[in-house]
C-alpha cells in the first residue's frame, strides 16, 4: 500500500524528535551506569594496548635500524681485519728483506776490503818507492768496544829519499778508504850497495769510504 504524506512538516518533526531523544539518552547514560569501574578498566586496557602497540612498532623500527648498522660495522670489521693481516704479512716480508740486505752488505763489506786497500796503496805510491810487505793487523776501536774492529794494515817498504816517504803518507791520507796513517819506524839500510830508507806504516780501512768518495766526487 502506498501512503502519501500530505503534511511534510510532520516528518521533520519526527527527525528532530529522534535527535533530541538520542541526546537525552546520552545525557542519561551516566545515571543509568551503576558501577563505572568496568568501563574504566576497558578504557585503560584499550590505552594499554595502544601504548604497547606503539612501543612494539618503534622498537621494531629501531631494531631494523640497529641491525643495518650492525651489518655495516661487521663488514667494516672484516675489511679492517683483512687489512691488518696484509699489513703484518708486508711487515714480515719487509723485515726479511732488510735482514737479507744487511747480511749481503756485511759480506760485501768484507769482500771488497783488500781490493780497495791494494788499489788505494797502488795509487799513492810515488816514484822510486816500492813495497816489501803488506799485511793485515788486528785492532780494536778504543772509543767504542761494541763497534766492529777496524781492518788494520801494516805497510813495509823502501824509498830512495825521505821526500818519497812523506809523499806516500800524504797520498795515503788523502784516500777515502784509508785512515789513521801512522809511521811506526824509519831507518836507513843498505840494499844492493845503495843506502835506502826502510819504513813501516800502519793504517786502517775505512768502511765508510764509499760515502766519503761520493761526497767528494772521488774514486
Amino acid at each position: 500500500m502506498i501512503t502519501i504524506n500530505l503534511k511534510p512538516g510532520s516528518k521533520r518533526a519526527r527527525a528532530g524528535s529522534s535527535l533530541s531523544g538520542g541526546l537525552s539518552a546520552l545525557k542519561g547514560l551516566p545515571s543509568r551506569v551503576k558501577d563505572p569501574w568496568p568501563m574504566a578498566a576497558v578504557i585503560i586496557c584499550g590505552l594499554t594496548v595502544l601504548v604497547l602497540a606503539w612501543i612494539g612498532i618503534s622498537t621494531a623500527s629501531k631494531r631494523n635500524t640497529l641491525e643495518t648498522q650492525m651489518d655495516a660495522a661487521r663488514a667494516e670489521n672484516r675489511r679492517y681485519r683483512a687489512f691488518l693481516v696484509e699489513k703484518r704479512r708486508a711487515e714480515a716480508a719487509r723485515d726479511s728483506v732488510l735482514i737479507q740486505i744487511a747480511t749481503i752488505r756485511a759480506v760485501d763489506d768484507d769482500r771488497y776490503v783488500w781490493p780497495h786497500l791494494l788499489d788505494e796503496i797502488t795509487r799513492a805510491m810515488p816514484p822510486h818507492t816500492w813495497l816489501t810487505e803488506v799485511a793485515a793487523v788486528t785492532g780494536t776501536d778504543a772509543g767504542d768496544s761494541s763497534m766492529v774492529a777496524p781492518v788494520g794494515v801494516q805497510i813495509n817498504g823502501r824509498t830512495m829519499d825521505l821526500q818519497g816517504f812523506t809523499r806516500l803518507m800524504r797520498q795515503l791520507e788523502d784516500s777515502p778508504w784509508i785512515s789513521q796513517v801512522t809511521m811506526l819506524s824509519t831507518q836507513t839500510v843498505v840494499e844492493k850497495g845503495r843506502a835506502v830508507i826502510a819504513f813501516v806504516l800502519k793504517s786502517s780501512y775505512d768502511r765508510h769510504g764509499h760515502a766519503r768518495a761520493a761526497s767528494s766526487g772521488g774514486r
